[in-house]
């Protein structure tokens, strides 16, 4: 079991940046890689980035690449998303979920990863 922790998430102005975290804990080893979905109001839950935790190879939502950059420290266990330029349709909870142990294909579906935070709020608003 993998134990996700979110937090940075706040009100931020349009064309601002916000980095989030994610703290994880647990059995990380044998994880292939973690990744950050999104959900708006009345929204499903859509990927936005994913990183293979050994390599560092990064994949991003198309919409998303230019404007995030995923990262992730393996010394302190902890799942980085550097958010720039925001627009005010970013707005939603952003989540980092964990992909199901033993599976080694990066995917972009939710029901792929078994391990998810609580997630943690971004507001993109003036």
């Amino acid at each position: 079991q993998v134990q996700l922790v979110e937090s940075g998430g706040r009100l931020v102005q349009p064309g601002g940046s916000l980095r989030l975290s994610c703290a994880a804990s647990g059995r990380i080893f044998g994880i292939y890689a973690f990744g950050w979905f999104r959900q708006a109001p009345g929204q499903e839950r859509d990927f936005v980035a994913a990183i293979t935790w050994v390599g560092g190879a990064p994949y991003y939502a198309q919409s998303m690449q230019g404007r995030f950059t995923i990262s992730r420290d393996n010394i302190t266990n902890t799942l980085y998303l550097q958010m720039d330029n925001l627009e005010p349709e970013d707005t939603a909870v952003y989540y980092c979920a964990a992909l199901a142990p033993g599976v080694g294909v990066v995917t972009v579906s939710p029901r792929g990863f078994t391990s998810w935070g609580q997630g943690t709020q971004v507001i993109v608003s003036s």
